[in-house]
């Protein structure tokens, strides 16, 4: 059996990021996750993986305490191989009548909140030599390039994110980093269950596959980005939308 791999993904204690979480330490991962508040859900995978599980609650927009889980994490599993920026949160509303709260803290926490975890990962990873074949995964949404209405600003930042992965996938390229970004349509999480039922009605009847996607129709994706299938895969986008 290989050596296992070292995962790091924020925002896993629900919704696609604890699925990812789950599908990786299947693989036989190491992983670690933050989170603003845990749930059970993540305490009773915590509980079943002590050894590859390493699972902390924190304030991802706090810049010092992101910096510090990512040293903890390196100096319990000896390194970092692929960081998967997951955390996001949403709010609906026409721009009109976006308050200005709203839109501070939708770029907090989906734009500058994720750019500094990649940025400490990297750091992490280009300081590790030689590394097998590390990666960055920014997860991002099919609003950045469809467009919803009443999620404007929220299309915004994850448009920012995957201007900023393909920007970082030439930057880092050259030290073996990969770096990509995957774009899922709505999906039956906690965050979409702030749209509202028009909203999500909508949304499933324009989908080729005449529904809201799950977890489980995304995760593969991941597994395949973080693995060496994807070893000459950088600067990209996969969309996974059921053909919205």
């Amino acid at each position: 059996m290989g050596i296992a791999l070292i995962s790091l993904i924020s925002g896993g204690s629900r919704g696609l990021g604890l699925a990812i979480i789950e599908r990786l330490l299947a693989r036989g991962d190491r992983v670690a996750t933050f989170s603003r508040t845990g749930s059970p859900a993540l305490a009773a995978l915590a509980a079943a993986h002590p050894d590859r599980l390493h699972a902390e609650s924190l304030d991802g927009t706090d810049s010092a305490a992101v910096i510090g889980f990512v040293g903890r994490v390196v100096e319990r599993f000896g390194g970092l191989d692929h960081c998967i920026a997951n955390a996001a949160i949403a709010h609906e509303g026409v721009l009109a009548t976006m308050r200005d709260d709203q839109i501070d803290s939708l770029l907090t926490v989906n734009v500058k909140a994720s750019i500094v975890l990649v940025r400490e990962c990297v750091r992490q990873m280009l300081a590790r030599s030689p590394a097998p074949d590390p990666s960055i995964t920014l997860v991002s949404s099919i609003v950045a390039s469809r467009g919803s209405p009443g999620l404007s600003v929220y299309a915004a930042t994850k448009a920012a994110l995957e201007g900023f992965a393909r920007s970082l996938a030439r930057e880092v390229g050259p030290r073996g980093i990969r770096v990509n970004s995957i774009a899922p349509g709505f999906l039956e999480t906690d965050l979409s269950a702030t749209l509202s039922a028009d909203n999500r009605a909508r949304i499933a009847r324009r989908t080729a596959l005449g529904r809201l996607g799950t977890t489980a129709d995304v995760v593969g994706a991941i597994e395949f980005l973080t693995s060496p299938a994807a070893a000459f895969i950088t600067g990209q986008v996969l969309t996974i939308d059921g053909g919205s």
